[in-house]
């Protein structure tokens, strides 16, 4: 029988800025695998082949967006990106409505992680040690989840919107990371029972947004997501920075940046006037 993966602790990673697609692929990996700027590096990669298939079937370059599909300048990532991500570590991202995960629709439970995504937000449902969890970064901690309140929670998010995506191969059953070398300050190592004691110490104060009234839910369904990744002004940019200029070594170097265009426009413009004048 194998032991314990991670000697029984749970990584859990708490909400920064707007990188939940970072918590989200880290806490389904159980350690702090990836951060933001390896997610945008794989964007990168992502939008350069992108751009290479629509260059070679298009005309003129003028066809081809600069901007990327991948991540937005905020860091926010697409489904596309977390796939390559788990893909690394020889994991698939299934959507859940697709037939060949007919069998997680009927008995999630003996599944091992889903993701969920809705708007800007992802979160990751995990089985951890035999015991599923809600590894929402909007959390303090990670929350259990009963073998019968997780099928019934997928059932109210797939109700609410959300789209969910099954997670399957060979987890990682060891972090090979230590905490001096891990690449994020946000990532936190808790025992079941001091998750335990965490929420429930939340729940005391506010509860949480998966336990709000039914007709709470449906009067406002996306309430507890809105304005809870806000972040100050100094890390918006800080952050912008970070992926812009990663984004920028996938551009192609052909393509001369728009301010550029419209100043060699207005240029031509000026001389063609002065060519009537003489």
């Amino acid at each position: 029988m194998e032991g314990p993966i991670n000697g029984g602790m749970l990584y859990h990673e708490v909400q920064e800025s707007k990188l939940c697609a970072v918590h989200c692929v880290n806490t389904v990996l159980q350690g702090p695998f990836f951060s933001e700027f390896d997610l945008a590096a794989l964007a990168s990669d992502l939008d350069r082949t992108e751009r290479q298939m629509m260059l070679g079937g298009a005309q003129s370059e003028a066809f081809v967006s600069e901007e990327s599909h991948n991540v937005s300048l905020d860091g926010d990532f697409s489904i596309q990106v977390l796939q390559k991500a788990l893909e690394v570590w020889d994991l698939q991202v299934i959507p859940l409505n697709s037939p060949v995960a007919e069998p997680a629709q009927i008995d999630p439970e003996l599944e091992k992680a889903f993701i969920c995504h809705l708007q800007d937000h992802w979160f990751c449902i995990r089985k951890v040690n035999g015991e599923w969890y809600n590894f929402d970064s909007l959390y303090a901690a990670p929350e259990h989840l009963s073998k019968f309140y997780l099928s019934a929670y997928l059932d109210s998010l797939k109700g609410f919107g959300w789209s969910i995506f099954l997670v399957r191969g060979n987890f990682p059953k060891e972090c090979p990371i230590s905490s001096s070398e891990a690449s994020n300050v946000f990532g936190q190592w808790l025992l079941p029972e001091d998750a335990e004691r965490i929420i429930k110490s939340c729940n005391t104060v506010q509860r949480t947004p998966d336990r709000t009234t039914q007709a709470q839910q449906q009067q406002d369904p996306f309430s507890q997501y809105r304005g809870a990744e806000s972040f100050s002004d100094a890390e918006d940019e800080d952050l912008k920075a970070a992926i812009a200029a990663s984004l920028m070594d996938s551009l192609p170097a052909t393509v001369a940046p728009k301010a550029e265009t419209g100043t060699s426009e207005k240029e031509d413009k000026d001389t063609e006037e002065k060519k009537h004048d003489n």
